[in-house]
């Protein structure tokens, strides 16, 4: 066994364990459970039958050997994870295909999360009684804990999890209570946070087509083994497996006649690694469709939905943001603007409340992030041409009014920039910016981004290309598909595509029913999957080599090469 430490995506140092490493094996990454660390892994990565794998595991945050402090953000593990995978390709040549995952509990929600909202073609995971929804025991306990927070920043609650509810086996049972790296505090933010998680991944497992294999315990007080089968069921693969095992704790790794259950991951992860990867294509999910399908006729539009509606209609417009998303659309490019701009505006004081409100969205505060997130990749990407000695070339193919691009112009000045828009009320807002501050080498063009003979006026040839708003508003596939060909025709050689995704929201129902759109129409989108979404990307040939997304699981934004020399 060697250890190390790894960078994690915001700098943070997270311990590492690796056991039996020998180049081109397939490797297997476990995930410890709650209150635990990956020394309690040891007799299992030895075992004989994991023994002609590579098995790799970290502490998480606040657990084991890893100093970094406990988040009270559940995404931040779900990126430790992510970081972790793209740290055992650059320094052991593990690539993403040849990975499967293994992970128990609040370790399984991880995993989980990773399948859903990054997508990464990993061979398959094995869930081993993942905590998607916990048994608090206490009636309105997660209410009473939500309460708690809001009282009291950074409040601490502890376990009620005692060794004897995780295995039958008495040394184990001692090995764990006498364990001084296992901690027995829970961050109460994170608990709550990781509700919200599970209950999401559930209901939204149909985006998920990882292999899975879900080992639940029959006699698990510590979660609930119903949400687990829904979560079965719904998975979009054809290579999963639900199964209870008899007698069993919740601590299933530890538990007796655990050796059985060796076997029946090994088994599993056998059949991913054996199977023949999907190829990629322009087919949208069924789901979505359907999901698509049931906005345009209106189901589950209700009296709540249709109040909201009538009250916008009526009074919306003493709420500046709400005014200018009537009169232009709130999808359009000036709604856009206001809401990064971000400071509540209205008549009569009670407009200014609801403004505040209105910003305040969860979809708005998605949004802002987004664009922060888009403007990091972008700084990300410059940097690598700079160092190349390349000059900046951006192009982005349905820019709205300019907003980020106008912070990319301050700081490159020298950036030789083209947007793209197809509304012109956005282009003469971009204009008058560009007018006011001078500034060069930067214009506007009046195309649709989805006709590939766009591409061809442009008289540019971009090494970076943003698609960002314009595939969370149009569900077509082949569209998508003709501007991404577009860019490509045109790009320089080893270029890059920032883009940006929708893969699940959860106001989806009131934006179609209350909110209008940019064509004075219904707001109704079609949402891609992450895996949709990359899929689209793949067929074109880019290269997703990172993504960034919210602390939400709303937006995502992502970077790939396109036109790669090989």
């Amino acid at each position: 066994m060697n250890s190390g430490h790894f960078t994690s995506f915001d700098n943070q140092d997270i311990f590492y364990r690796e056991w039996n490493y020998q180049p081109q094996q397939k490797s297997i990454i476990m995930i410890h459970r709650g209150h635990e660390h990956s020394e309690r892994l040891n007799d299992i990565a030895q075992s004989a039958q994991f023994s002609k794998y590579n098995i790799f595991a970290f502490d998480l945050r606040g657990h084991g050997l890893t100093k970094t402090k406990t988040s009270s953000v559940f995404m931040d593990y779900v990126r430790d994870l992510d970081a972790f995978s793209k740290f055992l390709y650059s320094k052991y040549d593990v690539n993403i295909s040849d990975i499967f995952v293994v992970a128990n509990s609040i370790g399984g929600v991880v995993a989980s999360a990773w399948a859903h909202d990054f997508a990464p073609k990993i061979a398959g995971m094995a869930l081993l009684a993942p905590a998607f929804r916990i048994n608090l025991i206490v009636p309105l306990a997660n209410e009473i804990i939500t309460l708690g927070t809001k009282l009291k920043k950074g409040l601490i609650i502890k376990s009620y999890v005692k060794s004897k509810m995780l295995t039958h086996d008495p040394e184990q049972q001692k090995a764990y209570d006498t364990d001084p790296l296992i901690s027995r505090s829970i961050d109460a933010e994170l608990l709550i946070d990781l509700a919200k998680a599970g209950k999401r991944l559930v209901e939204d497992a149909e985006a998920i087509d990882t292999p899975t294999l879900i080992l639940a315990a029959e006699k698990d007080h510590v979660v609930f083994n119903k949400d687990q089968k829904i979560f079965h069921d719904k998975l979009d693969t054809d290579l999963k497996n639900y199964e209870v095992l008899p007698d069993f704790f919740h601590g299933i790794l530890f538990d007796s006649g655990r050796e059985k259950v060796y076997d029946k991951i090994v088994d599993f992860a056998e059949k991913c690694f054996n199977r023949s990867p999907k190829q990629p294509n322009l087919s949208p999910d069924s789901f979505s469709v359907k999901e698509y399908q049931d906005l345009q006729n209106n189901i589950g539009n209700n009296l709540n939905f249709k109040f909201q509606k009538l009250s916008l209609g009526n009074i919306g417009k003493i709420s500046d943001g709400m005014a200018i998303g009537l009169q232009y659309g709130f999808d359009s490019g000036a709604s856009l603007d206001y809401v990064y701009q971000n400071k509540p505006s209205g008549k009569f004081g009670f407009g200014k409340m609801m403004d505040k409100n209105y910003l305040n969205a969860i979809g708005w505060k998605g949004i802002r992030i987004r664009k922060q997130q888009l403007l990091q990749l972008l700084e990300q990407n410059i940097q690598i041409l700079k160092q190349q000695g390349r000059p900046i070339k951006i192009l982005d193919v349905a820019g709205g009014t300019g907003n980020y691009l106008f912070d990319i112009k301050k700081k490159y000045p020298e950036a030789d920039i083209v947007i793209n828009e197809f509304v012109k009320s956005n282009i003469e807002i971009g204009e008058k910016v560009i007018k006011e501050k001078n500034y060069q080498k930067i214009r506007f063009t009046n195309f649709d981004c989805f006709d590939p003979e766009t591409y061809k006026k442009l008289d540019f040839e971009p090494n970076i290309t943003i698609v960002s708003g314009i595939l969370e508003l149009f569900g077509d596939n082949e569209m998508a598909s003709k501007a991404i060909r577009g860019v490509a025709s045109i790009s320089e050689q080893n270029s890059y595509i920032v883009y940006t995704g929708q893969p699940w929201h959860p106001q989806l129902k009131m934006i179609a029913y209350v909110l209008n759109n940019h064509q004075n129409k219904d707001w109704i989108m079609r949402r891609r999957s992450q895996k949709e979404l990359d899929r689209v990307m793949s067929f074109n040939s880019v290269q997703k080599d990172s993504m960034l997304i919210d602390d939400f699981g709303i937006f995502t934004v992502s970077s790939g090469k396109i036109n790669v020399l090989n």
